[in-house]
């Protein structure tokens, strides 16, 4: 019996030593440890994955920091700040998979382009908007007064140099009717979305990922237009009708490597019923749970 209880432990040991490490990044107006989103994401998989590190990104020295730059941080500083975390963790260095939550999921695919090291090796995109935005239909939380003032100042001037310096929101802001002005102006999501030519390490190191699963809600009303979390966009010139990834120059050019990467299996394109953010821990456990185990 002893050497049973022996055999098991040594069973459990190894099995909580193969566990690999996951990190997280919450969406606008979040934080990384509230018990009804971040926090409770991290109690689900460290229940049942038992051993796993998990690490719920916090941008500040508090929670209100960290909100608070969700919305009024430069993303390519939060990017860096991130990717400084990353490598400083010794948990990670034999590589973690990767979990972002609305704009966290774009941020971490930035991550995973321009941070290679330590190696990012599945990227779980829930909700992300990775062609970006074209309006706020709604807001999240308590965020609401926040958000009035997002949308007029995104309307007054998403591209000025001010705006996109100090409004995470405008820095992944598509305009479709002024493609030119985003191609030239955005900071962050037209650099990551090779709008402007082709960084190859970007391309080779978001190539490196194993999948690259993208999670689109069908009844999302948050985020304008919901295709962008499958990676599509309104069709250039006009903010009505919607192409596809598979029709996007993106795509067509692969100047992301997607085209690529999707010929050998590895983008995941999921859809769950529901709005915004909005999933069953039944739907978490047996979607998403085993692109971690």
């Amino acid at each position: 019996m002893a050497a049973l209880r022996v055999a098991v432990l040594v069973l459990c040991l190894r099995c909580a030593a193969a566990a690999v490490p996951l990190v997280i990044w919450h969406g606008m107006g979040d934080s990384c440890c509230n018990p009804q989103s971040m926090g409770y994401i991290k109690k689900i998989v460290e229940n049942k994955i038992p051993g796993i590190y998990v690490l719920s990104l916090k941008i500040g020295n508090n929670l209100i920091q960290d909100m608070e730059n969700s919305f009024f941080m430069n993303v390519n500083d939060q990017v860096r700040e991130v990717c400084s975390q990353l490598a400083k963790d010794p948990h990670l260095k034999g590589g973690y998979n990767a979990m972002g939550f609305s704009q966290g999921g774009q941020f971490l695919r930035a991550v995973a382009q321009r941070c290679p090291s330590p190696p990012m090796l599945n990227l779980i995109s829930v909700g992300g908007q990775h062609q970006g935005v074209y309006g706020f239909p709604r807001c999240p939380g308590e965020s609401s007064r926040i958000c009035d003032w997002i949308r007029k100042t995104l309307d007054l001037g998403a591209y000025t140099q001010a705006v996109q310096e100090h409004l995470a929101q405008a820095e992944y802001w598509h305009d479709p009717l002024k493609e030119e002005d985003y191609r030239k102006n955005s900071i962050f999501l037209a650099d990551i979305n090779q709008e402007r030519g082709i960084n190859e390490t970007y391309k080779k190191n978001l190539m490196a990922l194993k999948k690259f699963v993208m999670v689109k809600f069908l009844n999302d009303t948050m985020v304008d237009p919901p295709i962008s979390e499958w990676f599509g966009f309104y069709k250039s010139g006009q903010a009505k009708e919607t192409i596809p990834l598979k029709e996007t120059s993106l795509y067509t050019e692969d100047r992301l490597g997607l085209q690529e990467m999707d010929k050998a299996g590895k983008l995941v394109f999921l859809g769950v019923k529901g709005d915004h953010l909005h999933f069953s821990e039944e739907w978490f456990y047996t979607t998403i749970l085993p692109f971690l185990q």
